[in-house]
């Protein structure tokens, strides 16, 4: 069971840190139209949803009309954490939850998985003796994000710390869903068992995640939210539906809920959150519209 959950589990678990990442080749402006929403509310109250991915090429075009037209109009920003660019606050809770001093990694493995932890680490000129202090998690995202950064793609042309230092410029508050502990607890929280799968995994096929995330941007780009929701969503909740509860649907309620809450005060807001969770039966949009609120495609 752990190896068939393992793939969409890095894809999902990827997701939910914002760490989903661009195509190779960006997709001329012409084609580009990442999908966004509306939702209009009561006493002339509007918030915009869009679909995010965190890790991009410096080159990747996202910025289309609608979107800047959104953006525009809105007086706030919203996002899965408010603090995303704040380096010092994370230092810490990954000391906390990211570390294990006592056992190292490499005494967590097989002797196949040994030599494979090492030759990524060469291949990625990370220092092996700083990866086997991590817990399996942190070692997993890690080894996960280094290829796309070897690739060109880079963190600081996320779509969230662009729209936050916009936001920032503009003097707009800048709110968010969820605290930064909170979101590493989703990979801390989770089983050994789980967190080792999650590690294997990227062990087996680390060298492919540039062409894998390619074909998540690709789709994000074009606004093919369908694709999106196929790559990202749908073989968790088959292989996995108790993880894909705490990931996706009891995320999104959350979301949704408190996005209901922001509608009841005049004003427009841009909120901002990774792709998956606007995609599928599951989405903020599905559990906004238990609650009669409808978003309609911008």
């Amino acid at each position: 069971m752990i190896g068939s959950v393992s793939r969409p589990l890095r894809r999902i678990l990827s997701a939910a840190l914002g760490l989903a990442a661009a195509s190779a080749i960006a997709v001329p402006a012409a084609q580009a139209e990442p999908a966004i929403w509306v939702v209009h509310g009561k006493n002339n109250s509007t918030v915009y949803l869009f679909g995010t991915v965190h890790t991009l090429r410096p080159n990747a075009v996202w910025k289309t009309p609608k979107v800047e037209q959104a953006l525009g109009e809105s007086q706030e920003l919203w996002l899965e954490i408010a603090d995303i660019d704040n380096q010092a606050a994370a230092i810490p809770l990954i000391q906390k939850y990211g570390l294990d001093l006592k056992q190292p990694l490499s005494a967590k493995l097989d002797d196949a998985y040994k030599a494979k932890l090492a030759a990524a680490a060469k291949t990625i000129g990370y220092p092996p003796a700083v990866l086997d202090r991590m817990q399996p998690w942190l070692a997993g995202l890690t080894l996960t994000m280094a290829p796309l950064v070897k690739a060109g793609y880079d963190p600081k042309s996320g779509v969230d710390l662009m729209l936050k230092a916009a936001a920032t410029q503009k003097g707009e508050p800048v709110k968010g869903f969820e605290t930064m502990e909170q979101q590493i607890r989703y990979f801390a929280d989770l089983s050994p068992e789980l967190q080792i799968a999650f590690l294997k995994d990227t062990l087996d096929d680390y060298e492919k995640a540039t062409t894998q995330l390619d074909r998540i941007e690709k789709s994000w780009e074009a606004g093919d939210v369908k694709a999106i929701s196929r790559a990202m969503n749908s073989d968790l909740k088959a292989k996995a539906p108790a993880l894909y509860d705490l990931l996706l649907v009891q995320r999104n309620k959350a979301f949704a809920r408190q996005i209901e809450a922001k509608l009841q005060s005049p004003g427009v807001a841009f909120v901002a959150v990774g792709a998956a969770h606007l995609a599928g039966p599951d989405s903020v949009q599905a559990q906004l519209a238990k609650d009669g609120v409808k978003a309609q495609r911008f």
